[in-house]
């Protein structure tokens, strides 16, 4: 017998494709098989017997289930499926900066974006074959501080420039002028015209306020590109000294991510306060050891009065100038004291001229801050938290063996002589030896290391801003 289930009308969607005969040397009778003995049921074929029924039933209502399901299920048995939330969007809410409230780094970023400012500028770099003169662009970060223009920056970062371009968030570019900086604190001034656009400033709080572990954060322009990008992190350090070729620069010590097109914009406390000035990221120390999360900024504390200074003069007039030159007592043996501040020259007509200081004498305390040797001398004048133009202030000091005081009154950088200093007084000068009279390193005489940009900090800002070419700073 031949059954042909090939045929379209006997089979289903499902079956496969198969057929039937019989044997081809014809019709085999069927055999019947032997008897087989029953076997005795125990208690185990009992057991046995009851396990098979209970998986037959469970066996039975899962296919029933999946009969039922069928259907439903194979619509979707080919289909890869993304899950995909249908959670609305995360509304930030638009906040002002009040200094009574903390605020989440979004609304912090939201509160403050249009107070930041991208600067690029053109920078002379030297001159080609021909003597033209051969510029490169740099960038840097901002923020504005007044409402009619008044941007402020790091002195590095308008430094030589031949021009000055301010954008903000919303795109729109203007054309700034620098009103003043000071290389010795790193802040420059700048200025555009908004004309009838309104601009809003920054709301500036106290760095005296940060504590270690702090939240803080910072909106700037990382590597000249990627504008108007927010990182956060926390203080690592307050009142940092960084010694650069004995100036001491006090600084906020940060993790958050800083990189070159970064110094000169805005660090926020979590009220969304502006508490600093981002300045520099360090990679390594002096021996060359990688370094990771060294960021620093300037207490805008020891800065807000200059920035102030520089809008209505132009420049810096409150540096305290005290008109000597001095190195570490402990170099001058023969002056009977291991530490101090050794005076090596007075400034005829200056400060310590006039408060009888002399060439030998070794000043030990200035006012009630202990002096024990040249860099303690710089932190105290040059800070401006400390002494300002003007100031008067108890100097004492020891002359052959006993011990003098005298009152001093500072005067103004502005004052101090301007001469270049030549090889031979270099080479006359012991190591450590710095000149005095305003902050930085110029005290009285001309030191001439002041940083420009490029200058002659390498041994920290240079790591990550110097070289011609592009550069982010």
């Amino acid at each position: 017998m031949y059954n042909d289930y090939n045929s379209d009308q006997n089979r289903s969607e499902y079956e496969y494709h198969y057929s039937y005969r019989s044997d081809s040397d014809g019709f085999q009778p069927t055999r019947t098989p032997a008897p087989i003995a029953p076997k005795k049921k125990g208690r185990a074929g009992k057991i046995i017997a009851g396990v098979l029924c209970g998986a037959l039933l469970v066996g039975g209502s899962f296919g029933a289930g999946w009969y039922l399901n069928r259907d439903k299920d194979d619509s979707r048995s080919n289909e890869s499926q993304v899950m995909v939330s249908d959670r609305p969007l995360t509304q930030v809410d638009t906040v002002s900066v009040t200094g009574n409230e903390k605020m989440t780094f979004s609304q912090i970023y939201e509160a403050n974006k249009n107070s930041c400012v991208s600067i690029n500028t053109s920078v002379l770099a030297g001159y080609n074959f021909f003597g033209q003169p051969v510029e490169t662009p740099s960038s840097g970060s901002g923020f504005i501080i007044t409402a009619d223009g008044y941007i402020a920056t790091n002195c590095h970062v308008v430094s030589g420039a031949t021009s000055v371009q301010v954008t903000l968030n919303n795109g729109k570019t203007y054309t700034a002028e620098v009103v003043g900086s000071d290389a010795d604190y790193d802040v420059a001034v700048l200025k555009v015209d908004p004309g009838e656009d309104t601009l809003t400033p920054v709301v500036l709080g106290s760095s005296a306020n940060l504590n270690v572990g702090e939240d803080v954060s910072t909106i700037g322009n990382p590597l000249g590109e990627l504008t108007f990008s927010m990182s956060r992190g926390i203080v690592s350090c307050v009142d940092r000294e960084i010694n650069l070729n004995g100036t001491p620069f006090n600084m906020i010590q940060i993790d958050t991510a800083i990189n070159p097109g970064n110094s000169g914009g805005p660090l926020f406390n979590s009220y969304g306060e502006v508490v600093g000035i981002v300045t520099a990221k360090t990679t390594s120390d002096g021996n060359g050891n990688a370094a990771e999360g060294l960021g620093f900024a300037i207490p805008i504390d020891d800065v807000l009065n200059m920035i102030k200074d520089i809008m209505e003069n132009g420049q810096v007039t409150s540096h305290a100038y005290m008109g000597v030159s001095v190195s570490n007592a402990a170099q001058y043996p023969a002056s009977g004291v291991r530490s101090g501040a050794y005076v090596g020259e007075v400034v005829e007509g200056g400060p310590a001229d006039q408060a009888g200081l002399q060439v030998g004498d070794v000043i030990t305390m200035l006012g009630t801050t202990t002096i024990t040797s040249y860099s303690d001398l710089t932190s105290a004048v040059g800070s401006s938290k400390t002494f300002q133009a003007g100031d008067t202030v108890t100097v004492t000091y020891v002359r052959e063996g006993k011990v003098y005081t005298t009152e001093l009154t500072f005067g103004s950088t502005l004052d101090k002589p301007q001469e270049e200093e030549t090889e031979s007084q270099s080479a006359q000068q012991p190591d450590g030896y710095d000149s005095y009279g305003g902050y930085g390193n110029s005290y009285g005489g001309s030191y001439g290391d002041s940083y420009d940009g490029y200058g002659n900090m390498e041994d920290f800002f240079n790591q990550f801003f110097g070289g011609y070419g592009q550069r982010a700073s």
